[in-house]
């Protein structure tokens, strides 16, 4: 008898006439019998329906067993935002097996150990990164590399790559009518994401299916997503399964607009060709379009379009400036274990009547958990004990609830250390407003103490981006001899726009506490992940560098 099960209701027990397992499958299922002629995919100038590609995806799977795939094996994806990709995120664990995208912008080391560490037993490869493909492969034993799928894009013709089946052939071997039939268990995996790895060896971190299908519903309930609803990809599918996107767009029978690369004046096209309502992107993708050339730009024609973004607080001068543009702002939070964003700074009507730069200050917050996210709290790191609702006190962001993810990937230790106490340890660090919305104030390594007072990175940089001529800003622990630390700041400044290490700091000072400004300034590009993030440990090291004499 199961717990809560009282004796009158022994006999309850479920059956397939009232159960059946969570999984995004179901959702293609069903998008594919009530609209089957809805315009599905754009990619390029290739048009696909929801009949067109519910079959291919149908193929896919069918195609892939009889490749011996098997239930549970992975199959890995090396592409860019294409057809191909979106069809995989069905078709594979349509199939049984795991889903493994890879981030296209890894050097071929790293995709070696992926593909080793996932055990991939396939590896979907987009011909522009074909070179990349056989360099990785070539580093694996023969006996453990995987078979090789060369998907070609007519968008972006390149060689085929050898010893390599052709996608379209391989589509050709599958049965359009293969049955989508949802897995047996909701707790297997669906998909395999690596994390940044940007200290260590990337972690593989597992994603079942009823989370995935939660996190798609979720998507929906924050965002307003509806019949009709058109998605420009300009965030990558490879990063967390692209926020569990494709399964949620297909839920709701919209439109996926794939697009290759990721350039402001090809988001503004695509926008006016395709009637775009929805995008997401990291704040780096806000500035791009923020400060883009005036002839790459489009007017909106008075329509909104639906922009989401996450990862380090978008600052409120971005913010304000992307909602003058057109684009109203939802701001989430999440990471690659927590299937993409599972916070959101839920809006309140009456908060349109603030000024603009009070909204964009509220909406900087990360927020509230998703709906389907059971539990989240601002703890201190080694009690758990929740930290009072002041918006003053600092403690680690702590989560729990069906969209954490399964563990790592052979991996216990760290799975355990993840979930230590009942939770899941972001390692981010914020505080919760009287309102009860959380606000991060940075990564646990991140925070810089001077002279005992902690700093806040992301408040600093906040202020940075108010100056009018910065573009992007970062700001890092310096080591110092009196206060141990200090907060360095790395600018890249707007074209034709001038300023000194002086104004800026000058800057800073007139608009936070002395102590929080920065006490030095160094301009040029910042480096970044393939998802936009800065890395700031590349900064901490050239610091490390320089304190220690050494050139470069």
């Amino acid at each position: 008898m199961n717990e809560g099960t009282t004796a009158r209701e022994a006999y309850l027990a479920p059956n397939q006439a009232n159960y059946a397992p969570l999984s995004p499958l179901s959702f293609l299922a069903r998008t594919e019998a009530v609209f089957p002629d809805r315009l599905a995919a754009i990619d390029g100038m290739r048009r696909f329906t929801w009949r067109e590609t519910a079959a291919r995806c149908r193929r896919l799977a069918s195609a892939l067993g009889g490749l011996g795939v098997r239930p549970g094996e992975t199959v890995a994806l090396l592409a860019p935002n294409t057809a191909a990709a979106l069809e995989a995120h069905f078709g594979v664990p349509m199939a049984g097996a795991v889903l493994n995208a890879i981030n296209v912008r890894l050097d071929a080391p790293t995709i070696t150990y992926i593909l080793e560490h996932g055990e991939a037993k396939a590896l979907l490869a987009d011909r522009e990164f074909g070179p990349l493909a056989a360099q990785a492969l070539a580093a694996l034993p023969a006996g453990r590399r995987p078979m090789l799928v060369d998907l070609d894009d007519p968008a972006h013709p390149a060689e085929p790559l050898p010893g390599a089946l052709a996608y379209e052939a391989l589509l050709a071997r599958g049965d359009p009518a293969f049955p989508i039939c949802l897995p047996k268990d909701e707790w297997g995996s669906i998909s395999l994401n690596y994390t940044s790895g940007t200290t260590a060896k990337p972690k593989g971190v597992l994603y079942h299916h009823r989370g995935a299908y939660l996190n798609a519903i979720g998507n929906a309930l924050v965002w307003g997503l509806s019949a009709g609803s058109v998605y420009l990809w300009t965030l990558p599918m490879f990063h967390c399964n692209g926020w569990c996107f494709p399964w949620t767009v297909t839920a709701f029978a919209g439109t996926h607009v794939c697009l290759r690369r990721v350039d402001a004046a090809a988001i503004y096209e695509a926008i006016a060709a395709h009637g775009v309502t929805h995008l997401c992107g990291a704040p780096v993708v806000m500035n791009m379009l923020l400060n883009a050339p005036a002839e790459s730009m489009r007017d909106l024609g008075g329509r909104r379009v639906a922009m989401m973004t996450a990862g380090a607080a978008p600052p409120a001068a971005v913010i304000e400036g992307m909602e003058r543009l057109g684009f109203d702002i939802t701001h989430v939070y999440g990471l690659t274990e927590t299937y993409g964003p599972a916070m959101v700074c839920d809006w309140h009507p009456e908060w349109n009547a603030l000024p603009a730069p009070e909204q964009a200050r509220l909406k900087a917050r990360q927020g509230v958990p998703y709906h389907v996210q059971e539990g989240m709290i601002v703890a201190d790191s080694a009690t758990l004990a929740p930290v009072p609702c002041d918006g003053a006190t600092m403690g680690e962001v702590f989560m729990r609830g069906n969209i954490v993810m399964r563990g790592y990937l052979k991996d216990p230790e760290a799975t355990e250390k993840a979930f230590a106490g009942g939770w899941f340890h972001t390692g981010d660090l914020g505080v919760c407003h009287p309102d009860g919305y959380v606000e991060l104030k940075d990564r646990a390594k991140d925070i810089i103490i001077s002279g005992g007072e902690n700093i806040s990175t992301i408040e600093v940089e906040g202020v940075l981006y108010r100056h009018p001529a910065v573009l992007e800003a970062a700001v890092v622990a310096r080591p110092d001899p009196q206060w141990g630390e200090t907060p360095c700041a790395f600018v890249t400044l707007k074209e034709g726009q001038s300023a000194t290490e002086g104004d800026i700091i000058s800057f800073c000072r007139d608009n936070m506490a002395h102590f929080k400004a920065p006490k030095s300034v160094i301009f040029g590009p910042l480096p970044k992940t393939s998802t936009g993030k800065i890395q700031k440990f590349v900064l901490r090291a050239r610091l490390k560098k320089a304190s220690a004499g050494v050139v470069g």
